[in-house]
């Protein structure tokens, strides 16, 4: 079965309540694939599940109803200040990530949201790991992987971001980097299934350079092949990997064509009408 295509939108350090509503607003009358965000499957359970594996039968219905399930996922994330609003607004099917998590449940941490309370406020998402964290805040692949851990067993899913600097890709280390960045995670977390691995050059982000097509497939089939050989076949099979660094309407659909890459983290262009484009990239 297809991968779901899978669309972030980062808003970073960006909007006002003015400007985010405005955003909503817009995606809430895009024409966008109608069956976003749908993840019902339908089906009458059998009459003595308890004697099934819970498991192979939630495969067995996947697999069945196929056809009735989402083929797009969208979720943004906007400032921790308008999450709320942002749920509120929003359309069916789009859902709402924080942009940080912390690493334990509650406590004396100024300043920081736990998973428990965003999952509490309807949040479904949450970044961990993106390249401005780790170089301007300094968190290192260790902490990453804890929040990583602290969000998954919140009930949150986890947008993973992972890339290299200009200097390492330089060094032809790109690949060394993101699974030293892969493997902190996966020492902590057994299953990835509610994972999204955010490949991000950080030499692309923000700086209108891209990755080529070529360049971006290379790291993320490098990254599947990770997965097989560290996490499970499955994982490798299922995870989706997502591109981000400067992506863009001009650059999304080639981008979309490539084998391993599962869909996109937007960055600024999330921010303007063409981030609808960028969504339905694959439509």
């Amino acid at each position: 079965m297809a991968r779901q295509f899978f669309v972030g939108g980062n808003f970073k350090m960006n909007g006002t309540i003015k400007t985010i509503q405005e955003i909503i607003h817009h995606l809430n009358d895009a024409k966008l694939d109608p069956k976003t965000g749908i993840t019902h499957i339908s089906g009458v359970l059998p009459s003595t599940p308890q004697l099934l594996n819970l498991r192979d039968f939630a495969r067995q219905l996947i697999l069945r109803d196929a056809d009735r399930l989402s083929s797009l996922e969208v979720v943004i994330a906007p400032p921790a200040l308008y999450l709320l609003l942002a749920r509120e607004h929003l359309r069916q099917g789009i859902e709402v990530a924080a942009q940080n998590v912390f690493n334990k449940p509650n406590g004396a941490f100024t300043g920081e949201i736990s998973a428990e309370q965003l999952k509490d406020s309807g949040i479904r998402w949450t970044l961990t790991g993106h390249s401005e964290r780790r170089v301007i805040i300094g968190e290192e692949n260790d902490f990453i992987a804890s929040k990583t851990e602290a969000a998954l067993a919140g009930g949150l899913g986890v947008i993973l971001c992972i890339g290299e600097t200009l200097e390492q890709r330089e060094a032809n280390k790109t690949i060394d980097v993101v699974t030293t960045q892969l493997k902190a995670v996966g020492e902590k977390v057994k299953d990835w299934s509610k994972i999204v691995i955010a490949y991000e050059p950080v030499w692309a982000i923000g700086t209108g350079k891209v990755a080529s097509t070529e360049q971006a497939q290379e790291v993320h089939a490098e990254i599947r092949k990770w997965l097989s050989s560290t996490v499970s076949k499955d994982a490798s099979a299922n995870t989706r990997i997502i591109y981000g660094g400067s992506v863009s309407e001009k650059n999304c659909r080639d981008l979309a064509k490539q084998a391993d890459i599962d869909g996109f983290l937007v960055g600024g262009a999330s921010l303007k009408p063409a981030f609808v484009d960028i969504i339905n990239a694959r439509a």
